[in-house]
């Protein structure tokens, strides 16, 4: 009995019964528990905002939230739009990069609503994405135009008087007014009176005046006028003694005569270059498509434009050649007439010499379908703009020329904003007002459409479309004076002036 329980109590302390004389395995360790999943942020910023035009810095702050609590970077998803804007990727800060201007819109749609698409992302592969629409408020700007002057009869031209306060404004019947803006008095007499011995039907009459640019020495002027047999004559007039706001008709002298074919196409404006050569810009003598080939015929004055110096006379027998040859015209030296600077104009309707450039701007008038600007250099003797072969760009008849100089601006012929049919040259505009601040301005008299171009793009060889336009009628305060412009000039302050043909003298001025 003793050895029987000794035996168990052994079997007990050996583990008893298992047959297998070994351990149990551990059970499996239990499955590591899933990654946290991973929140996309998401935008709580809005999907569209209104911006004044103009607006400098920050336009706008993307924001968005990230459920993990992960930091957010902002970057651009394509181009389109974008590509007008920074991001800052760390704080989603939109910002322009360059000032948005409302009247020359640069979105994809050109309607002043930017889309602007932009995504967030967390780093961890969370990304949403999100298209902000900016709108571009237009904003008046700082000019506004009034009419100073309501009392002229068809006045195609206006000019500073120098040496005076009094602007000298020309009618197309043959009366020059020197008006006081200051106190709208009309000095009495008439600053000059050519009535009877000028045409002035249709396209003709006194066109164009041009002070010298020593007037207030020599009280002299020149003036383009159609004589009573139709044809334009360059006159020069000197002031009386002693005076400089009136001119003594009985000292006419006609320096240059040139025959007309035709009423219509006679140009008009003149003006000096910077170192004092007259410029006389002469249109291809009328006609439907030049029928005489003018333009393009260098034995032919009309059609050009024309360049003399007012201090010489290398023509001492011809007494309707009254001026010396510059050097440097095109046909100096023969192959044309050697008043000839440059070739291939229809109409040039009213020009400019920009002071600072010192660069000949001028209009001409097209034909069927395009009305241009073109750029003319001191340097620039024998350019061809390319009428009647070419209108503007375009091909009119004839074999194409690439020596053809291209104008610098067009705009085709039609009724919308960016239209019309008589292009008016215009001025370089130099003055405070930034809107057009640097600007080249021209309008056109069919349709009241007026606009400008930054004179840096306006660059010889290259043509800026009338889609780069800044149409002023949008920008200014009172734009709806302007109409049946004939001409725009500067006052002696540098402001632009600009002339209706039914009578209206009108400025652009400072917003007080």
């Amino acid at each position: 009995m003793l050895c029987t329980v000794s035996t168990l109590l052994l079997a007990a302390a050996c583990g008893g019964g298992d047959s297998s004389g070994g351990p149990s395995a551990p059970p499996p360790p239990p499955p590591p528990p899933p990654p946290p999943s991973n929140n996309a942020p998401e935008f709580t910023s809005a999907s569209s905002i209104s911006v004044e035009e103009n607006t400098t810095g920050v336009l706008f702050t993307f924001e968005a939230t990230d459920a993990d609590g992960d930091d957010i970077s902002f970057a651009f998803t394509g181009p389109g739009d974008s590509q007008l804007f920074d991001l800052d990727s760390d704080t989603g800060e939109l910002s322009a990069r360059s000032p948005i201007d409302f009247e020359r819109p640069a979105d994809a749609d050109s309607d002043n609503v930017y889309e602007i698409d932009v995504e967030a992302s967390d780093g961890k592969g969370g990304t949403t994405s999100t298209t902000l629409s900016l709108t571009v408020a237009d904003v008046a700007e700082n000019g506004t135009i009034v009419t100073i002057s309501g009392t002229f009869f068809e006045p195609v031209f206006v000019a500073p008087i120098p040496g005076t306060e009094l602007l000298a404004v020309v009618e197309k019947a043959g009366e020059v007014y020197a008006y006081n803006p200051a106190t709208g008095a009309l000095a009495s007499p008439l600053f000059l009176n050519l009535a009877g011995d000028l045409s002035y039907s249709g396209e003709q009459g006194l066109l164009g005046l041009a002070f010298s640019p020593d007037y207030e020495t020599d009280g002299t002027i020149y003036i383009n006028v159609t004589n009573t047999s139709g044809d334009t004559e360059i006159r020069r007039y000197t002031a009386f003694s002693g005076s400089r706001t009136q001119i003594d008709p009985s000292t006419k002298d006609v320096i240059l005569r040139v025959a007309q074919p035709a009423s219509n196409h006679n140009a008009g404006w003149i003006g000096f270059s910077n170192d004092g050569l007259l410029y006389v810009p002469l249109g291809d003598g009328g006609g439907s498509g030049d029928p005489n080939e003018n333009a393009q015929d260098p034995d032919e004055l009309l059609g050009k434009v024309l360049r003399i110096d007012v201090n010489g006379d290398d023509f001492p027998g011809d007494d309707l050649r009254d001026y010396a040859i510059p050097a440097g015209n095109a046909f100096e030296g023969g192959g044309g007439r050697p008043e000839i600077f440059a070739l291939g104009v229809r109409n040039p309707y009213r020009g400019s010499v920009d002071p600072v450039t010192g660069d000949l701007f001028f209009g001409d008038v097209g034909q069927d379908a395009i009305e241009e600007i073109n750029r003319l250099p001191a340097d620039g003797a024998g350019t061809n703009f390319g009428w009647d072969t070419r209108e503007g760009t375009q091909q009119f008849e004839g074999p194409d020329d690439a020596a053809f100089t291209p104008p610098v601006a067009e705009y085709a012929h039609g009724n919308g904003p960016f239209e019309g049919s008589s292009v008016v040259g215009g001025y370089v505009y130099r003055g405070s007002i930034e809107a057009v601040q640097d600007h080249y301005v021209f309008g056109d008299f069919i349709t009241n459409n007026f606009w400008s171009v930054p004179e840096s793009d306006l660059v010889i060889g290259r043509t800026v479309p009338s889609s780069d336009f800044q149409r002023l009628n949008d920008v200014f305060e009172g734009a709806n004076l302007v109409g049946s412009m004939s001409s725009f000039g500067l006052d002696q302050e540098g402001r632009l002036l600009i002339l209706n043909y039914s009578g209206n003298l009108n400025r652009l001025e400072d917003q007080q």
